[in-house]
């Protein structure tokens, strides 16, 4: 009965030793249904930080620290950025966040992609699609996602890091509603 029991052992223990980084990030993925974090965002070196909560799919509710009140919220199908003094729209499909906010299409181009290690702590997966390029990155720890960069609607260089990220936490629905313009 001991051999048994040392053989099962052995053989969970192999197969959980064989899992890849991007079998670890799909099954992250897939167990999360929302996150919150800490951000810090540089956009061609203008630093700003704040707090997001993002739920799956496509949904996100930003709130940067400075004194602007600047919001930044998607509902699935459109962004609104809102500042005390502008208030822009656009349709989500049409904005590189589309694709980071749906975890579906993460974990499908994953599935497919080489990974690359960078700096020995992050793993990074560069992703292609309707001529946008992002690079998100996961710890290599946690497999939580923890930030990407790419070229924002108006050709800037954005770059996020996440931080204090929570998961699966009970969050109030009408946060994802867009606010209305001043």
């Amino acid at each position: 009965m001991t051999k048994y029991i040392v053989i099962f052992f052995f053989l969970v223990f192999l197969t959980k030793g064989n899992t890849t980084n991007k079998e670890r990030i799909i099954k992250n993925l897939k167990n999360t249904k929302n996150i919150d974090f800490n951000f810090e965002q540089n956009i061609n070196g203008k630093i700003e930080n704040g707090n997001c909560t993002i739920e799956y799919p496509k949904k996100i509710f930003c709130e940067y620290a400075k004194s602007n009140n600047k919001i930044v919220v998607s509902n699935g199908k459109s962004l609104v950025v809102k500042t005390i003094t502008s208030y822009y729209r656009y349709p989500l499909d049409k904005t590189p966040l589309n694709f980071i906010l749906d975890k579906e299409f993460l974990i499908n181009k994953i599935n497919i992609l080489e990974e690359r290690i960078v700096d020995g702590s992050l793993i990074n997966y560069t992703i292609k699609e309707n001529d946008i390029e992002i690079n998100v990155f996961f710890n290599n720890e946690t497999y939580d996602l923890i930030g990407w960069q790419n070229t924002d609607v108006y050709q800037n260089f954005n770059i996020t890091f996440l931080s204090s990220i929570r998961k699966n936490r009970i969050i109030l629905k009408n946060i994802f509603k867009l606010p209305t313009q001043n």
